[in-house]
């Protein structure tokens, strides 16, 4: 009797034991190799997994050797692997003809007078050839045996409007669109809206009032997104994007991503809420927004963007040198899962101080639900 007392007494501790909490997914935006031999990839991918990070979107170029070499040994150490490879944002060196490249309300080439910054080389999307293009090369990387994805990057336009946090660095005060930055205006452009809606839309005094103009710009990007989802699935591969917050509040208006009409497999914002000059709490309101604009039917990864070094950051003048905190970061992760992320992706994890991982490890093995 009394042993089976002692059994029933054991099997009610252990019945009543709390489940185990399951880790949260995380992925991180990296890049490379470099100069890096397999070795140290091994011992940074490894390091990676250690601290918690499940899968890595890896900016490598458009060599789809370099991705089945890194690939490889991202797999080894236990590791997704999804290939992080800018869309609109081209130099010349892939071939084009120059009419591939957006042109401005000004009718300024994106490859001739970029907005803000120098690498800001927009192609067009309406541009046959561009589709032919990106096609090409995501297919070839997709066809990688190591890629399990494809990421998409500046899938979109030029910013018509910065994040109100860039306007100082840039000297700008941006309370409306102007033509220098709002795109594209090439003559297919123009021509195919005219044929669409019946306006001339370069004899329009301010064409950001045109609504059919906006959307058309939405659309384009759309058609362009929802075809090379079209090319990846065919390699059996998944495909994701990094996308602005929102996507209404944010990503329609300031760089023409109507997002949740795309058919990707994944949605990783950008979070960054230093850039928009907000608190922890915005990333969960965006997070919201993200998830209820998808009918939650979709994952959403929060993108969020660390401070690489704490102790300077508020000396620091360049909003690219902010970031999350180590004491704020446990909250922005709260703030994502609370409000319905699948999980986050770190930008980047060379960021991550320690002060950074020892929070990060508390946080990822919290259960957020209510």
């Amino acid at each position: 009797m009394k042993r089976l007392i002692i059994v029933a007494l054991l099997f009610s501790l252990f019945s009543c034991k709390p489940p185990q909490v399951e880790k949260i997914k995380v992925y991180a935006w990296t890049g490379g190799p470099g100069k890096m031999t397999d070795q140290e990839l091994m011992e940074r991918f490894s390091g990676y997994r250690d601290k918690g990070i499940d899968g890595l979107m890896y900016n490598g170029g458009h060599d789809p050797e370099v991705y089945r070499r890194v690939g490889k040994i991202a797999k080894e150490a236990g590791l997704e692997f999804h290939t992080w490879i800018p869309t609109m944002v081209q130099s010349p060196s892939i071939g084009l003809d120059s009419s591939a490249w957006a042109l401005n309300g000004n009718r300024e080439s994106a490859l001739d007078k970029p907005a803000y910054v120098g690498y800001y080389t927009f192609l067009c999307p309406n541009q046959p050839e561009v589709s032919e293009f990106l096609s090409g090369l995501y297919g070839a990387v997709a066809e990688v045996p190591e890629v399990d994805g494809i990421h998409l990057d500046y899938i979109r336009f030029p910013d018509v409007i910065l994040a109100r946090g860039l306007w100082d660095k840039y000297g700008l005060v941006m309370d409306r669109e102007y033509p220098e930055y709002d795109y594209c205006y090439c003559d297919k452009c123009v021509a195919d809206f005219k044929e669409k809606s019946g306006i001339d839309i370069l004899s329009v005094d301010d064409p950001s009032q045109v609504e059919e103009w906006k959307q058309f710009r939405y659309d384009l990007i759309t058609g362009l997104v929802n075809h090379l989802v079209e090319v990846v699935h065919s390699k059996d591969k998944q495909i994701t994007a990094a996308v602005f917050p929102g996507p209404h509040s944010v990503a329609k208006k300031i760089v023409r991503q109507e997002w949740d009409k795309w058919n990707l497999d994944a949605f990783l914002p950008m979070n960054y809420n230093d850039f928009y000059l907000e608190g922890t709490a915005w990333i969960g309101e965006m997070t919201r927004e993200s998830v209820a604009s998808l009918n939650y039917g979709k994952p959403v990864y929060s993108g969020l963007f660390i401070c690489p070094d704490p102790a300077k950051k508020t000396e620091e003048k360049d909003p690219e040198g902010h970031g999350l905190l180590p004491e704020e970061i446990e909250e922005a992760i709260r703030e994502s899962m609370a409000n319905g992320a699948a999980g986050i992706c770190l930008f980047t994890p060379e960021r991550m101080t320690p002060a950074h991982w020892e929070a990060f490890e508390r946080a990822i093995y919290k259960s957020y639900k209510e």
